[in-house]
């Protein structure tokens, strides 16, 4: 039986609309599933290794889609400003976990975990939340393939000096992660964005994918806090609070550190994202691996990695927020390199 021309404009408007409301309502709904999923962590604990990267690398594809040539042409064009996001990430964070640590003088798996995290570099999900403020995409990944590389120096060499235990890190292992979900998607993304943009249908296409990446990360909180929620039952208030603190300070600075340096209002939203939102799922595997004796490294890596999920969709939401009833606080500081973002996002 075929369809109706009728009928598929109407199921396609139907999931336009329903992509349009996820996106609008992405920090909601995300943590509906983070707290369904706390009280019920069986729903969504297949959401774990490599279906997790599948999602991940599917999210992504979905993000390339969005960018064209100029976006990349642009980013090469401002290597001054990817120095300046990979010095953020290996110089804010570190030393902000390191002044909690002091300022609370919290117990040594406490301040291992969290300096830990401090000193991880971005991930995949930072990409995720600069995609939905409508940060510079382009920025963001490159700011996260900058930071993993980095890493298996920085990060062992950080922690060693802030908290004076040492680590190793696999450093093939971490750029292969990287490779294939996030660098190889959204290339293909954008090619097929550079290929089939001017396809009929190609456009409605586009206009449904952000409802299926906040369903892909939904997914994910999901994972995330079926495997550690219950770090939340285990963490006492002075440690919530760290958390709390080092993450939203860390989002703050990143902010007015693009605004120091007269970055567009894209480029500030995604440096805030980057610098406050670390890959703690990864300290939590190196926390879990090299410091047994220390399990409340483990548990605060994990705490981090939850609350990173849950407050990335909030900043996302609270940006556009501000974008759509501010907009005269979004104005660009580069106006050439400003407009194109918006042509495209809004």
């Amino acid at each position: 039986m075929k369809t109706s021309p009728t009928s598929s404009s109407g199921i396609v408007r139907a999931l336009i609309s329903t992509s349009t409301w996820l996106s609008r309502y992405t920090s909601l709904f995300i943590i509906a599933i983070a707290v369904f999923t706390f009280f019920n962590p069986s729903v969504f604990t297949w959401v774990q290794g490599d279906t997790q990267a599948l999602l991940l690398g599917f999210i992504m594809l979905t993000m390339g889609m969005t960018l064209r040539p100029d976006d990349f042409r642009i980013l090469a064009s401002r290597p001054w400003d990817i120095f300046i996001g990979a010095c953020a990430q290996y110089s804010i964070m570190p030393l902000l976990a390191w002044l909690l640590v002091s300022t609370f003088d919290l117990p040594k798996g406490v301040a291992v975990g969290l300096i830990l995290v401090g000193c991880s570099p971005g991930g995949v999900s930072s990409n995720i939340m600069s995609f939905l403020c409508r940060g510079d995409l382009a920025y963001s990944v490159g700011m996260t393939t900058a930071s993993t590389l980095l890493a298996p120096f920085m990060t062992p060499t950080l922690v060693l000096l802030l908290a004076g235990e040492s680590i190793d890190v696999d450093a093939w292992g971490m750029f292969r992660s990287i490779l294939f979900v996030t660098i190889l998607p959204v290339a293909i993304g954008a090619i097929a964005n550079k290929l089939f943009q001017s396809r009929a249908g190609y456009g409605k296409i586009c206009q449904i994918m952000p409802g299926f990446s906040v369903l892909g990360l939904a997914c994910i909180v999901g994972g995330v806090t079926a495997a550690h929620g219950a770090s939340f039952i285990h963490s006492g208030s002075v440690i919530v609070v760290t958390v709390f603190l080092h993450n939203s300070l860390g989002y703050l600075l990143g902010f007015l550190l693009g605004k120091f340096f007269r970055m567009n209002s894209a480029k500030c939203r995604t440096l805030s994202i980057e610098v406050g939102m670390q890959n703690a799922g990864l300290a939590t595997v190196l926390a879990t691996k090299h410091f047994p004796l220390l399990p409340e490294a483990a548990i605060v890596s994990a705490l981090c990695c939850v609350w990173h999920s849950i407050s990335g969709t909030l900043l996302a939401g609270l940006f556009n927020f501000i974008r759509h009833t501010f907009p005269s606080l979004s104005s660009p500081t580069h106006s050439k390199e400003n407009s194109h973002v918006n042509s495209r996002t809004n």
